[in-house]
């Protein structure tokens, strides 16, 4: 078909590489001085966990694959299962990434496709309702 023009990747529209990676540096953050979310990072280091989710995010809007070449299928409730992530981990975690996606400016329909993502995902991950 001459003449189709097929739409930018989110990935793309967003900025890509650059713009995924100052989402999780500023989310990361805010959960560097989290009393709740990070014990979570069993790493004293958080560089491998913003590595991980920086190739996560990029490659579920449209990036490169390179998360699942690395790590396999996401399995996102699976690989959060042995952390205790209540409505208050939940909340936490969404107030950070607020901040986080506040801070990129994007146009007003890209920040809500991806915030209505980051809320749905983090309800989602929601595994039990003890303090």
């Amino acid at each position: 078909m001459t003449g189709v023009t097929q739409e930018p990747s989110f990935f793309d529209a967003v900025g890509g590489h650059d713009t995924f990676v100052r989402l999780v540096d500023a989310f990361y953050d805010g959960v560097a001085d989290d009393p709740v979310l990070r014990p979570m990072y069993p790493e004293e280091d958080l560089g491998p966990a913003k590595e991980r989710f920086t190739l996560f995010l990029e490659q579920y809007w449209g990036g490169p694959g390179t998360y699942s070449a690395q790590r396999g299928h996401p399995r996102l409730r699976m690989r959060h299962a042995p952390f205790k992530v209540n409505p208050d981990a939940r909340d936490r975690w969404l107030a950070h990434m607020r901040t986080a996606v506040d801070s990129l400016g994007l146009a007003p329909i890209h920040e809500s496709q991806l915030w209505d993502y980051l809320e749905r995902a983090a309800f989602s991950m929601i595994n039990t309702f003890e303090d």
